[in-house]
């Protein structure tokens, strides 16, 4: 049965219910109402095809906290803005939301310019996970797209790098993806393409934002 078949008549998929999170199984315009899970859900923007939505209303805090939980056991070296480059290695959390006055294109979110503020940030391979099948690469730096979901990797092999969704299906563990993905990273540091080069993407943007940039302060060690 495919992801759409397990939807019901409100066209949203909950994946368990103790999540606070339902997913788009169709195109849902801004304003849509909703009940899910004994709440009612008024959409404020509009939530494409696949994109996920929060049930409740959530703190930033919290979904800041998924974001990290997602990161694994590593202990967060510093918080870094795009330009600053960390002094030392470890996991930096880096902050993309713009500073000043709101201008054109501060709402807007793209793929490409997120991964050009990595490379901002001295980031010479991307890891780039999608479970959509997002057809990005970079004109500066490799992209390597890691894909979590068996359907899309099946639709997309020729420009997904990483089946993650292995894992799902009991055919790998996790980390068993890791060190493939541990390998491949070091491949393409060596000269390998991935996926995206082979295919030709040199996709670039620079957004109108602006960010002031966090500095040495930002680094516990230099505290």
């Amino acid at each position: 049965m495919s992801f759409f078949e397990r939807t019901d008549a409100s066209g949203v998929l909950v994946l368990a219910p103790r999540d606070n999170i339902a997913v788009a199984a169709s195109d849902l315009p801004a304003g849509t109402v909703r009940d899910i899970a004994g709440a009612r859900v008024v959409l404020e923007r509009k939530v494409a095809i696949g994109h996920k939505f929060a049930i409740k209303r959530i703190a930033i805090e919290e979904k800041s906290l998924g974001a990290y939980a997602k990161s694994g056991q590593s202990i967060i070296k510093g918080i870094i803005k795009p330009g600053d480059v960390p002094l030392a290695g470890g996991l930096h959390l880096l902050d993309v939301v713009p500073d000043g006055e709101p201008r054109f294109g501060f709402p807007n979110i793209s793929d490409n310019a997120e991964i050009a503020e990595l490379i901002a940030c001295g980031s010479h391979v991307i890891l780039f996970s999608t479970g959509r099948g997002s057809v990005v690469g970079s004109a500066l730096a490799p992209v390597i797209k890691v894909c979590a979901n068996p359907q899309t990797y099946k639709r997309m092999s020729e420009d997904m790098d990483v089946d993650a969704g292995r894992i799902l299906e009991g055919r790998a563990t996790l980390d068993e993806v890791g060190r493939e993905i541990y390998d491949l990273v070091l491949r393409v540091a060596n000269g390998e393409q991935t996926k995206s080069e082979a295919l030709g993407h040199q996709e670039f943007i620079l957004t109108y934002k602006h960010f002031e940039p966090l500095g040495p302060a930002c680094f516990p060690s230099a505290a």
